[in-house]
């Protein structure tokens, strides 16, 4: 079965950094999209960034030229790179993974951001 794991989460402080990473716990053929997501507490669950498979990216307007998404195909693996965090980032993030039309989700990590 295939499984999503987030790691990477923390506690830092507002204007510091971390990075997520989600690795898909077997080969997965013909990925089409990777995406991570934001819930805030009591909130929904949000796009934060996308890459799809020609490597193509997207962003949320409140992380541009802050957040940065990568991959490495080799490793099955998408980074999240978090800069100049802000308390408004906390939440879970989450992993999800589109493949022939298949959606997998990771079980999210935690990121808190204090002012």
């Amino acid at each position: 079965q295939v499984q999503l794991v987030e790691s990477g989460g923390g506690l830092v402080q507002a204007g510091g950094s971390l990075r997520l990473s989600c690795v898909v716990s077997e080969s997965i053929s013909s990925i089409n999209s990777w995406t991570w997501y934001h819930q805030a507490p009591g909130k929904q669950r949000d796009l934060v960034a996308r890459i799809n498979s020609g490597g193509s990216t997207n962003y949320a307007d409140s992380v541009k030229g802050r957040f940065t998404i990568s991959r490495d195909n080799a490793k099955n693996t998408v980074y999240l790179q978090m800069n100049s965090l802000k308390p408004e980032d906390t939440g879970v993030y989450y992993c999800k993974v589109v493949a022939a039309s298949v959606a997998y989700f990771g079980q999210g990590t935690q990121v808190t951001v204090s002012s």
